[in-house]
């Protein structure tokens, strides 16, 4: 039996394009504008990866939805159909096996564990002490030189500092842990050196991990090594692995979204007034929802696979055929977000966005990202009023390459 979920015309062999799909030059803030015609033109197509297969592309917010949601769909990177973004993550699948690549009843075993540490109440406890390390890296810029790389003095070292703090991470290793973390997110590392940077940070973990054995803190890692390791109900190794997620992803994501959501409102001079003359935490907090839905910096796809045959588009799936849902279109489309490709931070519906994907495997660390973003954008332009791009946009190089996109640094003065 399967479920439609909208219509869409044929597509013939000889009109599969190459996905990902490049940026219009000048444009970096929007999707690919092949990208957006393929919505416009149907909400199922395929397109082919790196490896010359040819996956279903799902082009609309409302069809994304449903896939992410249907149990009939799986997040498994071993299922042999599934669609891998690069070459080397094929290659370390199942040296990379965490609970995001698992289906239930592990993937939801697993995630239990960590939930209650990303709770909202539990989160809002830390808005406080998120908020002053916002407000001391902004002293910090001040006291400092001009111009100076908003990356490097304030992006990267925010969601650093919290999730070293979450996890009981030595802060001062952030240089390791930020480098391996660099070739681990880089779509063309080569599979020897990206296997070699994640055994190395994993190495590291371990080790952390067998110190907060035997003298535990008050930190997530300490509480997962006792709750979990000394009942047997995880490894190791599969704690290290988590823990490898929880760091990467904790401060990655993050950071590129401090640096392209500044860089956005920079550009966009009628939107930074907004947050600008405000001291409003509501108005803060929708502009994140609104900064968070146009930029979407996690790109290239969500990916799935079928387990039966489902109905997309008035085209069947069959079981065992890939999936690639790319969220950042998902999120600019008209029929759920009236002029999608305005930035507009009053905007109603942006809480409808993507960003942190969608069901059952939707990033567990949201509420914590948006305490930072909201910490962030709810300070930093009323602080410094005229902060400025130091270059030219047109000078700025962006992480095309890499599987969060961002901007590898953003010179600002004031």
């Amino acid at each position: 039996m399967t479920r439609s979920l909208t219509t869409g015309p044929a597509q013939g062999p000889d009109d599969v394009p190459a996905f990902p799909m490049p940026r219009a030059a000048g444009c970096p803030l929007d999707p690919p504008p092949e990208l957006t015609s393929l919505q416009a033109e149907a909400p199922l197509v395929r397109v082919r990866l790196w490896d010359g297969t040819t996956p279903w592309l799902v082009t609309r917010h409302a069809d994304q939805q449903a896939v992410l949601a249907d149990d009939r769909v799986s997040a498994d990177t071993l299922h042999p159909g599934y669609p891998h973004v690069s070459e080397s993550l094929r290659d370390r699948a199942a040296d990379l096996r965490t609970f995001i690549t698992m289906d239930d009843p592990e993937h939801v075993r697993q995630r239990r564990m960590i939930a209650p540490s990303f709770a909202f109440r539990r989160i809002e406890e830390l808005r406080p002490a998120v908020q002053r390390i916002v407000d001391d890296l902004i002293d910090d810029l001040l006291a400092g030189p001009k111009p100076t790389d908003l990356v490097s003095a304030f992006a990267l070292p925010l969601p650093s500092l919290v999730i070293c703090q979450v996890l009981g991470v030595p802060y001062e290793d952030h240089d390791f842990f930020q480098r391996t973390s660099r070739i681990l997110i880089h779509r063309e590392s080569a599979t020897e050196t990206a296997l070699a940077a994640q055994l190395e940070l994993a190495g590291y973990l371990d080790r952390l991990i067998g110190r907060k054995l035997d003298d535990p803190a008050d930190d997530l890692l300490s509480r997962l090594a006792t709750e979990q390791l000394k009942t047997g109900r995880m490894t190791r190794p599969d704690l290290a692995m988590m823990a490898l997620l929880l760091l990467v992803g904790g401060h990655e994501t993050t950071a590129n979204m401090i640096a392209l959501g500044t860089f956005a409102l920079l550009t966009h001079p009628d939107q930074f007034a907004v947050l600008r003359d405000t001291d409003d935490p509501a108005v803060a907090a929708g502009a994140v929802e609104e900064l968070l839905r146009y930029l979407s910096i996690v790109h290239g796809g969500r990916r799935r696979v079928a387990l039966e045959d489902i109905k997309i588009g008035g085209q069947v799936v069959r079981a065992g055929e890939a999936l690639v849902i790319p969220t950042e279109i998902g999120d600019r489309d008209e029929r759920v977000f009236p002029d999608p490709h305005v930035l507009d931070l009053r905007r109603r519906e942006a809480r409808r966005h993507m960003a942190f994907g969608f069901g059952v495997h939707q990033c567990l660390g949201h509420p914590l990202v948006r305490v930072e973003l909201q910490a962030v954008y709810g300070t930093l332009f009323r602080r410094i009023p005229t902060l400025s791009l130091a270059v030219d946009p047109g000078e700025l190089e962006f992480k095309h390459e890499g599987f969060v996109y961002g901007v590898y640094e953003l010179p600002l003065t004031w």
